[in-house]
């Protein structure tokens, strides 16, 4: 049961929050990060004033140069004094359980600015290159008034397909080593780009890749170019008329032409372009009907995900769930009883019957 004092007390934080206290937005991250008593009541009075934002989230391996992309991204917005939300997930440390890296000290540049607002997450164990409540924690930002608010994921290869269900662009950012465009392939990151970014492209190699990778786009539309077989016909070559033959068919089709774009994170080379294009996607999204699609599913995912912890949380520290499995340990063990039967029992102390 909630106090009058809790109550009040998150009123007051509400307040704050709406009159743009930045300390009352970190507190309001913390109480939804560490799931304090009342963070979904917060989250649920300031809904209306979220789904403003464009979210954009940057992807990649590790070593691919993203936060400091997002760091020359942010700046390139506050040319155009829109505010800018960073939420960094990083591994989280096995001491502290705190953010291992720590992003804010590689984005120094602009951790000053009183337009930018960033905030280094731990995964806590969680899987998909996001921690658990990052989502929740972009809401906010979303509901403080940041124009722009971007997700970096911790960069952990195959598991980073879920930001494709939290943003509304998602940026992979690959480099010109080592194989990228087939890891691209392999881990899945094809099929949840809406845009590609060869960083750190003043490297050897950095055109053969942004050529590979539109030739791979190309074969997805299942259209190999003519010359792609022939002797002597150079991968640039091939990679411009993919390019070419990608943009007109989504222009006949309104579909988005996946691009790709070089950059050089360190000196900001491509941001600029990069920026733009991030802009045409959004455009894109809402004149297609795409924006709402994704954000309803969005929600219905995160419906979903509310009734799972809640589930969780009566079964395990409500309910008498650790109870039971604690008193079953023994005949688990002893092949008495299977988990099954066990897990049907906490469940039945909820109140809900299996059919």
């Amino acid at each position: 049961m909630t106090s009058s004092t809790e109550t009040s007390r998150e009123q007051d934080l509400l307040g704050r929050f709406r009159a743009g206290q930045r300390t009352a937005l970190a507190r309001a991250i913390s109480m939804v990060e560490n799931g304090r008593p009342g963070f979904e009541a917060l989250l649920s009075e300031l809904h209306g004033e979220m789904l403003r934002a464009h979210r954009i989230g940057i992807t990649g391996p590790p070593g691919a140069g993203k936060s400091t992309l997002t760091s020359r991204l942010a700046m390139e917005y506050r040319k155009a004094e829109e505010k800018v939300g960073i939420v960094a997930v990083d591994p989280s440390s096995p001491f502290t359980g705190g953010a291992l890296l720590g992003d804010r000290i590689r984005m120094t540049n602009i951790s000053t600015d009183p337009g930018v607002f960033i905030r280094s997450m731990a995964t806590r164990g969680a899987l998909g290159g996001l921690a658990t409540t990052t989502k929740e924690v972009a809401d906010l930002l979303d509901a403080y008034g940041f124009e722009r608010v971007v997700m970096e994921t911790v960069g952990v290869g195959q598991s980073e397909l879920e930001i494709a269900g939290t943003a509304d662009t998602c940026v992979v950012v690959l480099v010109p080593e080592s194989g990228d465009s087939i890891q691209a392939m392999k881990a899945g990151l094809m099929e949840i780009a809406d845009v590609f970014v060869v960083n750190k492209s003043d490297r050897p190699g950095a055109d053969k890749l942004a050529n590979e990778l539109e030739l791979m786009l190309h074969m997805r539309l299942g259209d190999m170019p003519q010359s792609a077989g022939h002797h002597g016909v150079s991968l640039k070559t091939v990679g411009r008329h993919a390019r070419e033959s990608a943009r007109q068919a989504a222009a006949e089709s309104g579909a988005w032409a996946i691009p790709v774009i070089k950059t050089v994170g360190q000196s900001g080379e491509g941001v600029e372009e990069l920026a733009r294009t991030l802009d045409r996607h959004r455009v894109y999204l809402q004149d297609s009907g795409e924006m709402s699609r994704r954000r309803r599913a969005r929600l219905e995912e995160r419906v979903r995900a509310v009734v799972e912890r809640r589930l969780q949380r009566l079964a395990w520290k409500s309910g008498r769930g650790e109870e039971i499995l604690a008193q079953a340990l023994p005949e688990l063990e002893g092949g008495g009883q299977s988990p099954y039967e066990v897990a049907e029992r906490i469940v039945a102390e909820l109140g809900i019957t299996q059919r």
